[in-house]
């Protein structure tokens, strides 16, 4: 083995270089037999998108494909029929991290925070979250973010209430970590240009800087993922091999860690090319048609 081989091996904590697609498919496929903590669950059926109304037999069809692998689910919104996704994942048996999507459009986040506080209410709601992202896209100062957070805390009592924003948003945000329960961090070495080989070295740095701002706090990994075809981004290139062996590495890492993580995504949705190119569409360990990629 080069020394090259060696320091990959040291950085990623596997040794790849022999292993052929058949080996890594049979891996992952171990290693989601085994189940993952959580997933993040993509209920969007052919051309649909975000403000569409889903169904409850394609939410049940979806949900009865990913439950023997995972014991959570995490939702993005608390509307158009998203609602319906932690009332059904508890009947299969599945705990909730339940999120209300938060934009620049003060009466659907009304619609989302009263949602989310109906279904904490109800006992659907493991883990709350209020917004995604919101400071990373800029839809709201953060003195209204944290308005809205202290609103779901005020009114929820025995669930723990949080934010998910990138890993690093939490470390410029001091405010935003202490009114929240829990941190809740989106850790993606592809989105930040990383080669494969030194992904998971980066993520772990990523996952101790949101520990570094948590102040003791738990932290979870809401968001990591690689996609499976697509554009490269810096050193970070798509491909099927790619996928694997960063669901692999992933998935290892956080299970000798005891670390929580959803890894995104569940399945493969189409209206994300929109805002992500041609890699959006790809981030799914089902595809579109809810096939399996292993």
């Amino acid at each position: 083995m080069s020394y090259r081989e060696e320091k990959i091996k040291s950085l990623i904590g596997s040794d790849y270089t022999d292993f052929n697609t058949r080996k890594l498919q049979d891996h992952c496929s171990s290693i989601l037999e085994r189940g993952m903590h959580g997933l993040c669950f993509s209920p969007y059926d052919g051309i649909q998108k975000p403000g569409d109304e889903i169904s409850e037999d394609q939410i049940r069809r979806r949900l009865e494909i990913i439950k023997p692998y995972t014991k959570w689910i995490r939702t993005f919104s608390c509307t158009d029929g998203n609602e319906l996704i932690p009332k059904l994942a508890k009947e299969y048996g599945i705990k909730t991290l339940v999120g209300a999507w938060l934009s620049d459009n003060e009466n659907t986040n009304a619609d989302e925070i009263r949602s989310l506080i109906s279904l904490c209410d109800s006992g659907l709601v493991d883990i709350a979250a209020v917004g995604n992202e919101v400071m990373y896209r800029g839809d709201l100062s953060e003195d209204h973010l944290l308005n809205y957070i202290h609103e779901v805390k005020s009114a929820v009592k025995g669930i723990p209430v949080g934010y998910v924003d990138a890993y690093y948003e939490f470390n410029t945000r001091p405010k935003i970590s202490a009114a929240c329960d829990v941190i809740l961090a989106n850790c993606y070495p592809y989105w930040e240009g990383c080669h494969l080989d030194y992904s998971l070295l980066y993520m772990k740095q990523m996952y101790q800087a949101a520990l570094d701002a948590a102040d003791g706090k738990k932290v979870i990994i809401t968001e990591t993922g690689w996609p499976s075809q697509g554009s490269d981004l810096g050193d970070a290139h798509p491909s099927y091999e790619n996928a694997l062996k960063y669901f692999s590495n992933a998935q290892q890492w956080a299970e000798e860690e005891e670390i929580e993580m959803f890894y995104f995504s569940s399945f493969d949705e189409s209206w994300k090319v929109d805002s992500e190119g041609d890699v959006g569409a790809f981030w799914g360990l089902w595809d579109k048609e809810e096939k399996i990629k292993f």
